[in-house]
């Protein structure tokens, strides 16, 4: 193609609300446009890399008999009241009526759409397993959409659902799938991890995030530095071992703290450490208070309490709230004689603690000398793991320190068991003739935020850089000179030699300044640059390869076998 006829609108200067690298350079290089917040258009060279990115998802769930389709953007708010996601689902969907005042939304994702296909026409188990997928926009009203194309309210996504008869065939599919990804994310030239996550709102029993290492990640990747264990921050666990609690307790005692209200107050007014005081965050679960406690030097991980609770909604309780109930506000509340319709919720480690300092439940008063039983009734079944893993602490594993960086989730994928196919009547006949729910499986690529991603990892001070599989083009030809007739001559001959094998050609025909094609060349990043200059006569060229910036002089005559090689080792 030539670069004349190729809408590519380059920018010298980088605008000034573009955060992160991979917006800069994906604007700067003329690959994306804004439209609104949150909404881009893709230009000619992204819409290749997306194109190669989808046919290499394609080849990939072809390999494991995954059925492509497509459904509707625009859902019936019916489907989603029944699963009961149109409350539960946040500010982030999309609702609106149409002009019967029907209530619609737009779809972020479609468990609901694929079950209620699934529960209209599969009606024995001989026609499962069966996985379905679609590459297809999804919307989400972000609050805050940020950093190009990684938050955005509308976002290209490959969305697949697995359905089976029994645990068995759920289990194959989760592991065909993840094997799929890993695939993909390989032939697309990603490093990544496979990482334990949360399913959140979509329901489910397990769940496995695929994360990209990269400074704009949003998400914490969270790693043993010893052993193979990674999650993400909201699901990491350290390692902790159940003491025998043999300290002597002390009597109870009720003691002014004025004004000392955080941990650090209370630590420095009593001269204790952080690790004996206990730290009561209240919370309201489906409209229910719950208190959760935890040491003093560690945060509550709400995701933990939220997926212990299985809970639909889980939010910071209101202070009036909580003092219009206990007749305290935050800083003094502890889990001394809370209410009975108060929930209490105790992390393992302040659960081994004796003889400790937490709020009375009356402000400017704490209890010291606390233990658990004598002073508070503690059930085995409300301990848990409800704190936020600490870089540095033991992997729960216990082989290895925890690492932090921050990554970019670009793919994930969930055991939702019978969550949606329960409530959607998604049933079929098993081989004893008895009617039992389809149990489902939902899987994930965030297909355009994986351009982000790729830019990330892989660019450099001088632009884009793509790995051979995605690149909108295989091989830049740029002749310095295009009035030169030995350069114009020999830019055609590589550009017939190199299209008749099967790459793809992109050639600089523009009238511009040789600095300026080469700045190009570099900005947009494809993976084999072939310069035609003042050697052209005697048939030599100049090949470069992008990624490593090598320059390698050759004759015309060893251009092709040399790039075929060249483009191989970037495969």
């Amino acid at each position: 193609m030539k670069q004349s006829k190729l809408l590519m609108p380059t920018l010298r200067e980088i605008p000034a609300d573009a955060e992160v690298k991979s917006h800069q350079l994906l604007l700067k290089a003329g690959f994306i446009r804004p439209v609104a917040a949150g909404m881009f258009s893709y230009l000619p060279m992204a819409k290749r890399v997306l194109n190669k990115i989808e046919n290499i998802i394609r080849e990939e769930m072809n390999a494991i008999d995954a059925n492509e389709m497509l459904v509707p953007e625009i859902l019936p708010a019916e489907l989603w009241e029944k699963s009961g996601r149109y409350e539960t689902y946040g500010p982030a969907l999309y609702k609106f009526k149409n002009r019967q005042d029907r209530d619609f939304i737009l779809g972020p994702t479609h468990e609901e759409t694929f079950t209620q296909l699934m529960s209209d026409d599969i009606k024995s188990y001989k026609k499962l397993p069966l996985v379905v997928y679609q590459i297809q926009p999804k919307f989400r009203d972000e609050n805050r959409p940020r950093f190009g194309l990684l938050r955005t309210r509308e976002f290209i996504m490959k969305d697949a659902y697995s359905f089976s008869a029994d645990q068995a065939g759920l289990d194959q599919a989760f592991h065909n799938m993840e094997t799929a990804y890993i695939k993909i994310f390989d032939r697309i030239g990603l490093s990544y991890r496979a990482i334990v996550g949360d399913a959140g709102a979509m329901g489910g029993s397990d769940s496995k995030e695929f994360s990209a290492p990269a400074a704009a990640g949003e998400d914490i990747i969270a790693y043993s530095d010893a052993t193979d264990y990674a999650a993400n921050l909201e699901m990491a666990k350290d390692f902790y071992e159940r003491q025998n609690q043999t300290a002597e307790a002390q009597a109870l005692t009720l003691i002014d703290t004025p004004n000392a209200k955080t941990i650090t107050e209370i630590s420095n007014f009593l001269s204790i450490e952080a690790t004996m005081i206990a730290k009561t965050i209240m919370f309201v679960a489906d409209d229910k208070l719950v208190a959760v406690v935890t040491t003093g030097d560690f945060e509550v991980n709400t995701v933990k309490v939220q997926n212990f609770l299985q809970a639909d909604t889980l939010e910071v309780a209101e202070e009036n709230q909580v003092r219009d109930l206990l007749g305290a506000g935050f800083g003094s509340l502890g889990p001394v004689n809370l209410p009975e319709e108060v929930q209490l919720l105790v992390d393992e480690r302040a659960a081994d603690m004796a003889n400790f300092v937490a709020g009375a439940n009356e402000d400017g008063k704490h209890y010291q000398n606390i233990n658990w039983q004598r002073d508070v009734k503690l059930l085995e079944e409300n301990i848990g793991d409800f704190r936020t893993a600490r870089e540095g602490d033991t992997a729960v594993d216990g082989k290895g320190q925890l690492v932090f960086t921050p990554g970019i989730e670009i793919g994930h994928i969930f055991k939702l068991g019978t969550r949606y196919s329960k409530v959607l009547g998604a049933q079929v006949l098993n081989e004893n003739g008895r009617q039992t729910d389809m149990i489902m499986g939902s899987y994930g690529i965030g297909v355009s935020r994986l351009l982000s991603a790729i830019v990330e990892q892989k660019a450099d001070a001088d632009g884009l850089i793509w790995p051979a599989n995605v690149a909108p083009f295989d091989v830049h030809i740029v002749p310095v000179n295009i009035k030169d007739a030995d350069q114009v001559r020999v830019a055609g001959q590589l550009e017939t030699l190199l299209t008749t094998q099967g790459l793809e050609v992109l050639v600089d025909d523009r009238k511009e300044r040789a600095g300026v094609k080469f700045a190009d060349a570099d900005l947009i990043g494809l993976p084999i640059r072939i310069t035609v200059g003042k050697k052209a006569s005697e048939d030599i060229v100049e090949v470069k390869v992008r990624a490593s910036n090598t320059n390698i002089e050759m004759r015309l005559s060893e251009v092709v076998d040399s790039v075929s090689v060249l483009l191989s080792g970037d495969k």
